[in-house]
């Protein structure tokens, strides 16, 4: 049972709120006839096709088909859970909300947990001499830029946080699911310790997770993040955001960085327009967010190859976001870090007025490795070349194709045969299913919390390899997909082979599967429940996202045309309400 909000106050707050006040505060509304229309937040437009009714209190896009009420617009704009959303219209028009008890799972005991583990680790590390304190005064950083990012420290014993949270009230349970405690051999202890500890904060201002910086150089982790939970899906967050995306408008571009320390330490010299993604590869949800503040970002990751691969993948994934991005490693081999403690704000702003634009740094890339001076090398940059090219829009095709010609002294009219070529094959293959390459680059963009829990639960006990296949649609992602069929093979035997897996699954799906088998937790006495509670979980989403179609379905109709089918969708959402509440009583 979870305390809500009523909806007498939910109804109360829509009454109160002019919709067309909430979003003109982030859209520039202009009044059409008895709407307004503006350039739509959500998607990359010239022409407006973004409409509000002040009326039916509605917002309707007619290009990428968003809408809903006022709340489903600050839900969906500032990425967050209903609950939330309501909540931050309240404190911002004074609204005092009546809570209830309804059905589902009650987030405010999970988010006060979190509130209090960040404050106990910031007192720890702030209340006396500690490791912690050492270790950031000696990184440069100051006192005041550690409270600003709410910096703490988990100390040596084993138990300071269960014991501080348990006078606090908190339930082991939740503790568990957070990730704020392990256990092992029937014994509790805290998940973080002798670790700088780095609150991640959404941007509704709620601690959400934790990353944690080992001081010991032996500790088998040098970065220890929480776990996948209710309240935090690394995909959906940028570190920092909270405190930057503010910045990041008044700049007019982003800089996106790889760990805590480079967002902190560049924070603190000047640098405000910055945030990191949360020891993940660069999802499309992170740069769909990151698009809601600017859409030029500027990837400054470390110049290994590790950070070469990362800002490929990252400039795809953002340029797919409608975002002009920019690539800059750091000279010297030094990170954002180390370079700006050196050399100053000044210097890496410089760094950041010459990154190079994204066709730049793929044809950068296309040459290392290859040697320019043979025949070999400069007909393989060629192929690559035409490759990048073809992707680029008709005006950069042009000067591009004039860049490589006079850099290799060949003929623009061979370098457009290249692109040509590929266009032709693009054409004949068009329909056939996509290689595996291609799906790999998606990994876990998509996967869900029940999948990852299906793939360990799959992965233990082969019985449940049958069970999970008798779900059609249960396992969206191809990850998921593949890790199935990988249990088949290796018969689920308790992981016993885990060579044989790693030789199926390429360096980046191998990383994701530990992953998995690390931080999903599963009691091997109560499987049969785990599995039910995950189909459980599935169906509920299913019918929740069934729910928000008839709901907006239905604010569209027309009274006085459309009363027959409103009737029958009226009926079905009505069903549909009931059996999503079967399935979370």
């Amino acid at each position: 049972m979870r305390v809500s909000i009523s909806q007498a106050s939910i109804d109360q707050l829509k009454d109160q709120v002019n919709i067309v006040d909430v979003i003109g505060r982030t859209v520039n509304l202009k009044k059409a006839g008895a709407n307004y229309k503006g350039l739509c937040p959500f998607h990359n437009e010239k022409t407006p096709s973004f409409s509000v009714s002040e009326t039916r209190q509605f917002f309707n896009c007619f290009g990428c088909g968003a809408r809903g009420d006022v709340i489903s617009f600050v839900r969906r704009y500032y990425n967050l859970e209903f609950t939330e959303a309501v909540e931050k219209i309240a404190d911002e028009y004074g609204i005092r909300l009546e809570k209830k008890g309804s059905q589902g799972p009650d987030l405010a005991p999970f988010y006060e947990a979190n509130r209090l583990a960040a404050r106990f680790f910031y007192e720890t590390l702030t209340s006396g001499p500690n490791f912690g304190y050492e270790y950031m005064i000696g990184r440069g950083i100051s006192p005041r830029t550690m409270k600003k990012f709410g910096i703490g420290y988990a100390d040596e014993r084993w138990d300071s946080l269960l014991k501080h949270l348990e006078s606090q009230g908190v339930e082991e349970k939740i503790m568990r699911d957070l990730g704020l405690v392990s256990e092992s051999r029937g014994r509790i202890y805290d998940r973080f310790r002798n670790r700088v500890i780095f609150p991640i904060i959404n941007t509704s201002g709620k601690v959400i997770g934790f990353g944690g910086r080992a001081l010991d150089p032996d500790a088998p982790a040098k970065y220890l993040n929480s776990p996948e939970s209710r309240i935090f899906q690394k995909k959906n967050h940028l570190y920092a955001l909270n405190l930057t995306r503010k910045s990041m408008g008044e700049q007019g571009f982003a800089i996106l960085v790889e760990g805590y320390m480079d967002v902190v330490s560049l924070y603190q010299n000047g640098i405000g327009n910055v945030a990191a993604s949360l020891g993940t590869a660069l999802t499309s949800n992170q740069a769909r967010l990151l698009h809601r503040y600017t859409d030029d970002v500027v990837l400054s990751y470390d110049a290994d190859r590790a950070g070469r691969q990362a800002a490929l993948r990252g400039i795809e994934i953002l340029r797919n976001e409608d975002c002009r991005v920019r690539v800059l490693h750091v000279t010297d081999g030094k990170d954002p870090d180390e370079y700006v403690k050196k050399n100053g704000k000044d210097a890496y702003l410089e760094l950041v007025r010459h990154a190079l634009p994204y066709a730049d740094y793929r044809l950068e890339s296309a040459a290392d490795g290859l040697d320019m001076e043979s025949s070999e090398g400069r007909v393989a940059f060629v192929k690559a070349a035409a490759d990048i090219i073809r992707s680029l829009d008709p005006a950069e095709q042009a000067e591009y194709i004039r860049k490589v010609s006079e850099a290799l002294r060949i003929s623009v009219a061979a370098v457009t045969g290249e692109i040509r070529k590929l266009e032709k094959n693009d054409k004949k293959n068009a329909g056939r299913p996509r290689g595996d390459d291609e799906q790999r680059r998606a990994l876990s963009e998509d996967l869900t919390s029940v999948e990852q829990t299906l793939i360990k639960l799959c992965l233990t006990d082969s019985e449940y390899i049958e069970k999970v296949k008798a779900y059609d649609g249960l396992l969206k992602s191809e990850f998921a997909v593949k890790m199935i069929g990988v249990a088949e093979k290796t018969g689920g035997s308790e992981i016993s082979d885990p060579g044989l897996i790693e030789d199926t699954l390429t360096e980046e799906e191998s990383a994701l599967l530990n992953s998995i088998l690390e931080n999903v937790r599963i009691d091997l006495k109560q499987k049969e429940r785990v599995f039910r509670e995950c189909i459980n979980k599935w169906k509920a989403e299913k019918l929740a996202e069934r729910e928000r179609e008839l709901i907006a379905v239905l604010s569209m109709a027309d009274e006085s045309r459309d009363e027959e089918q409103i009737r029958a969708l009226t009926v079905e959402l009505l069903s549909v309400q009931k059996e999503k509440r079967k399935l979370t009583d």
